[in-house]
């Protein structure tokens, strides 16, 4: 009896197939695949193999790395060759060009205001109350990380994947779930904010967190002479389909075109969806444990650590300290489950190249089994580490900050920062506010700011854009009597 070849060897096998001969210098075609004694999956090797380098190197330009997508790519996956965004790129005078259009938007992200304030906001544990907390910027690299993985064995995109997962949560505002919670309750009209007319704060366009990610990338961030980053189509319809988009809403200045509205994300923009979510839970939880929230016993019970533990036998049973037998288990729980979603999604593609390769499907998914193992692990964080005293008492007092931002800025507009004036006066016309006369500014504002629902998206933007520090600092600014005008 032959030995059992797991689906994402025919993977491998049905990309070395199909893709054309390989030409780029110093590199040919070939891939390798090992598994153990079992046939489960060890390694994918590269689909190119590098030979000796050329005598003559002169690198490789954007031409050249496409040539080597097109060599090495999944006949399913998304080639850089077919990007597309809105705006024309304009070269500022290189005179080179070495990388792909998913490259660039990566290092857009990477380069974006909106990305470096991700370090200062929490994930789940405040982070300025303990060194080792996730916050925001950890988690998306962690997500990034797990993405490129499953795209690499998969042979889809991974510039594409970690462009995506890079800008996933550029819209998440400060507090965590809380936060986005709360600011989704303000603009509803549903959550009470003391001045405002909850019929101006549900004109305003409602708030989730991934269509402000999009309203980031696309208009907030300023670089250059056209609004946002200029991402490409597909990195922008990752960010978006990264939360179900099932259910839509009306949000404001919002470009609908090149987001593929209706139909299941591409394949790299499920995986980072997936991503986020094991990334999510697993890492939820060893912060849980960290922080003594969850009991490490508790965690091995589950379906899913029982399971772990079990297939690392007396290497875990037998290993000495707390930290290292929490260690091991989350190894165990992401290598379980991406693997199981690497072999899954071979399965489907299968599936789907037999039957109709253009027919938009859900593929980066969790085997049932797993899936299962996953729910029970969702519900378990839910209850021990977001429904925790000490995470249910940060969600009070996010909700307190956001209610009393929301509630100065709009009672009085001069207590925005310049910038945001000035951008709303650039966007909605009329006479800078600083620079009315006194007399005037109480008519200025309540004829040109209050009661106006793009008004209330203004101070939506600033402060869904803040981090959790400077949050905390513009509260204490506003409401506390010790601190000084900048917050101190």
């Amino acid at each position: 009896m032959g030995r059992r070849v797991e689906p994402i060897q025919w993977a491998v096998d049905r990309v070395l197939k199909n893709s054309r001969e390989f030409s780029a210098p110093g590199w040919k075609r070939g891939g390798t695949i090992r598994t153990d004694h079992q046939g489960r999956l060890l390694h994918t090797g590269t689909f190119a193999r590098r030979t000796a380098m050329p005598k003559k190197f002169s690198g490789r330009d954007t031409a050249a790395l496409e040539a080597v997508e097109a060599q090495t790519l999944a006949p399913y996956a998304r080639p850089s060759a077919d990007a597309a965004r809105r705006y024309v790129l304009v070269d500022s005078g290189r005179t080179l060009a070495y990388r792909t259009a998913f490259q660039r938007d990566r290092d857009r992200i990477l380069h974006s205001l909106a990305f470096r304030r991700l370090k200062h906001k929490t994930q789940v544990y405040v982070p300025y109350e303990g060194d080792h907390h996730r916050t925001r910027l950890t988690h998306t690299l962690e997500v990034a990380q797990i993405s490129r993985t499953i795209a690499r064995a998969l042979g889809l995109n991974e510039d594409l994947v970690e462009a995506i997962a890079l800008g996933h949560d550029l819209g998440q505002p400060p507090f965590g779930a809380s936060g986005q919670e709360t600011m989704a309750g303000i603009l509803a009209g549903s959550e009470r904010v003391d001045g405002i007319d909850a019929a101006v704060l549900a004109a305003s366009g409602g708030f989730r967190a991934n269509y402000q990610s999009v309203r980031v990338v696309d208009r907030l961030e300023q670089r250059y002479d056209h609004p946002g980053l200029n991402l490409t189509d597909a990195v922008r319809e990752g960010i978006w389909k990264r939360a179900p988009t099932d259910d839509p809403i009306e949000y404001p200045d919002w470009v609908e075109e090149g987001l593929n509205v209706g139909v299941p994300a591409l394949l790299e923009g499920q995986v980072v969806a997936l991503a986020n979510r094991l990334a999510r839970l697993t890492h939820d939880l060893e912060d849980g444990i960290r922080a003594g929230q969850v009991s490490l016993l508790a965690a091995e019970r589950l379906e899913i650590g029982s399971v772990v533990a079990h297939k690392l036998g007396d290497s875990y049973r037998t290993r000495q300290g707390r930290y290292g037998r929490q260690n091991a288990l989350i190894r165990g729980m992401i290598h379980l489950l991406v693997s199981d979603a690497v072999v899954q999604a071979a399965t489907r593609l299968d599936e789907k190249l037999d039957a109709d390769p253009d027919a938009p499907r859900e593929i980066i998914v969790l085997s049932p089994s797993v899936a299962k193992m996953a729910a029970e692990l969702e519900a378990f964080v839910e209850a021990q580490v977001y429904r925790s005293f000490t995470v249910s008492r940060l969600d009070a007092r996010a909700r307190t900050f956001l209610r009393g931002l929301f509630a100065a800025y709009y009672r009085d507009p001069l207590q925005l920062d310049d910038y945001v004036l000035l951008r709303y006066r650039t966007t909605h016309g009329g006479t800078y506010l600083r620079d009315v006369p006194g007399t005037r500014v109480t008519e200025e504002v309540e004829t040109r700011y209050q009661g106006k629902p793009e008004f209330v998206r203004l101070i939506a933007d600033h402060i869904a854009g803040m981090s959790d520090s400077f949050a905390l600092k513009e509260y204490e600014r506003l409401f506390l009597p010790f601190a000084d005008a900048e917050g101190r």
